[in-house]
């Protein structure tokens, strides 16, 4: 675990079920395919998540903690309500500087988050923001976590990201970018991030169940 830092990293995250995690991964994957594709990426992120200087560590959790919840962590329920809403609520039980990260991008490293979580991140800076490629965003840092901020926002549409970011630049934040990332929602996607990080949990999970399909 990496020396804590000025910053609180929130992990927002579903219990890795059969039927309740990646089912746009239904069919070609059966759910427990599709479980077990979910669980690898959130080790993946929460991994990453524990290379960095972190102030706290915290998973907003859908379900209950497993075994794939490493130490170092806490766990916060997440609410009830619209995405919008649960994001804002993450951020409303925070304090001071606060970047949160899904768990749909394992491609994701502690190289690719040090911006946001080095000890100068908030210098001159109010925001930080990492589009994902599928119009949404993958990583959203505020100084001051306030979660008026997100809600009302529409989620899960093409434009998502876009309307967060200018929400952000609406309130007069000054925003720094983060790199765009994709998104594991299909086959094809799940494909694609394996190829971007063939080292990690994730791409192995995925070449296991690939090769038991071919047999």
């Amino acid at each position: 675990m990496a020396d804590p830092g000025p910053t609180t990293v929130l992990v927002i995250a579903k219990e890795p079920l059969p039927g309740r995690v990646k089912t746009r991964l239904t069919p070609p994957y059966t759910p427990h395919e599709a479980a077990q594709l979910a669980e690898a990426a959130l080790r993946d992120t929460l991994e990453a998540v524990a290379a960095m200087p972190a102030r706290r560590r915290v998973v907003v959790l859908e379900g209950r903690p497993g075994p794939w919840l490493p130490a170092g962590f806490e766990v916060r329920p997440q609410c009830a309500g619209g995405l919008d809403e649960r994001l804002a609520a993450a951020f409303a039980d925070s304090t001071g500087p606060t970047l949160l990260l899904g768990m749909d991008t394992p491609q994701v490293t502690a190289g690719l988050l040090a911006p946001a979580l080095a000890p100068d991140a908030w210098q001159r800076c109010d925001a930080w923001f990492g589009p994902a490629e599928d119009g949404g965003f993958w990583a959203l840092g505020l100084a001051d976590p306030d979660p008026r901020l997100l809600r009302g926002v529409p989620m899960s549409t093409p434009g998502t990201g876009a309307a967060q970011r200018a929400r952000l630049t609406d309130a007069g934040l000054r925003v720094r970018d983060l790199p765009p990332l994709r998104d594991v929602d299909t086959a094809a996607d799940a494909e694609r991030v394996a190829a971007a990080a063939p080292g990690g949990r994730f791409a192995a999970t995925l070449a296991r169940l690939t090769a038991v399909a071919e047999r």
